[in-house]
């Protein structure tokens, strides 16, 4: 650590040096640990490595040893930022949190210019902070929601507490468009992407009221009913029916009411099986076209 707090007091430039001040064609330290270099020494030998970082080709060992180094010895910006996120409840975890942190570290290293004469610190802290709560953004969601989703619906819900300051109740979709400059629609589409961001167990109890039992989810969530469509699909025929003559509505109802083979059907009514199977396609033919139609 002597050696580095020399060349840190040696090259370290003030603030108003320029960068290009600093000798980069000088040998660079061979530094072992670069999370143990204090803050101080770590702020000096950052403007060291990023003036070399500058002139260095990318994808050289070189390059990469002055990037990696630089990555490491800044690694306390990153847990200084995720210490805001310490308490942020549910099921944070914070070695996350710093792999988050440590990629908005990197972004900072690759874009960071020295020449513009800022701190590092100043582009760095704002893109560490920034993945983690892009991390939160797509993370927290139960359900996977698009980000543009995601976004409306922080819109919608800022714009639901302004108006119902102002109306002195919920506003209507149809106010919520016209104050956020959006279609119904895209506020319909809103409201109900904001219902993936929590979600219950099927298993959860639901209290009905307070003199029934408790009863799970599951038990109360509707199905599809499978004699539904029957149901839709007679409901549409009958008036079909209706517009049948007496003889046609006789032949289906022995046909499929009573299960009468075309050939008996032909000897009640005195024709042959061939005429009562043209009858009966002709039959089925009309009630399926009305039933395309309708």
């Amino acid at each position: 650590m002597n050696a580095l707090a020399s060349l840190s007091s040696a090259t370290a430039p003030s603030r108003s040096d320029r960068v290009d001040a600093v000798d980069v064609s000088a040998p660079l330290p061979r530094i072992v640990d670069a999370q143990e270099v204090s803050t101080a020494d770590a702020r000096s030998l950052s403007r060291v490595f990023f003036a070399r970082l500058r002139v260095l080709e990318e994808g050289t060992r070189e390059y990469q040893y002055v990037r990696n180094t630089l990555i490491e010895m800044n690694l306390s910006l990153v847990q200084f930022a995720v210490r805001r996120f310490r308490n942020r409840g549910g099921d944070t975890d914070i070695e996350d949190l710093v792999q988050v942190g440590t990629i908005g570290l990197i972004k900072a290293i690759d874009r960071f210019d020295p020449e513009q004469g800022n701190e590092f610190t100043t582009l760095a802290l704002p893109y560490i902070t920034g993945e983690i709560k892009r991390h939160f953004r797509d993370t927290s969601w139960a359900v996977h929601v698009p980000r543009r989703l995601q976004e409306l619906r922080v819109t919608i819900a800022q714009g639901k507490e302004a108006l119902a300051s102002v109306l002195d109740r919920d506003p209507t979709i149809g106010e919520l468009a016209a104050h956020l400059d959006l279609t119904e629609e895209q506020v319909t589409e809103g409201i109900i992407a904001a219902n993936g961001y929590t979600t219950d167990s099927i298993d959860h109890t639901q209290d009905e009221s307070p003199d029934s039992a408790q009863r799970p989810l599951a038990e109360l969530m509707g199905a599809e009913d499978s004699a539904m469509e029957l149901f839709e699909d007679l409901h549409t025929l009958a008036p079909l029916l209706e517009q049948l003559d007496e003889r046609e509505r006789l032949i289906l109802q022995m046909r499929f009411g009573e299960e009468v083979t075309q050939a008996e059907i032909g000897k009640r009514l005195g024709v042959s099986q061939m005429q009562v199977s043209r009858i009966l396609a002709r039959i089925l033919g009309k009630l399926r076209k009305g039933l395309l139609a309708a």
